[in-house]
């Protein structure tokens, strides 16, 4: 797993899952609390999340929220699209584009 960016926007690219959460928290931990405004979480790199990387990126949503600032995911890769759609957290996250979950690939 990598991150690059800023307090402003982030690049996630790899695998966030049980092996990269704690390097991922302490990341987007530190981009929340360092800065102002929305926090865009590009993940067009990501090839992979786990439960637990999911859990990752909904927490940093809810510091982000206790900050005053919104954690926008960008370039959702599809198969995470499904995932969100299916727990439903599509409707909790701010999503670029949104997601049309009726426009998704069957699996």
């Amino acid at each position: 797993m990598h991150i690059r960016g800023d307090h402003a926007e982030l690049v996630v690219g790899g695998r966030l899952d049980v092996r990269s959460a704690a390097d991922a928290r302490t990341v987007l931990h530190s981009a929340v609390d360092d800065g102002a405004g929305d926090l865009v979480l590009d993940l067009t790199e990501l090839n992979s999340w786990d439960a637990t990387g999911l859990g990752v990126i909904m927490g940093a949503h809810r510091r982000a929220g206790r900050a005053g600032r919104r954690l926008v995911l960008r370039g959702v890769p599809p198969q995470m699209q499904r995932l969100l759609v299916a727990t439903r957290l599509h409707r909790i996250l701010a999503i670029e584009g949104g997601i049309a979950a009726d426009s998704l690939p069957r699996v």
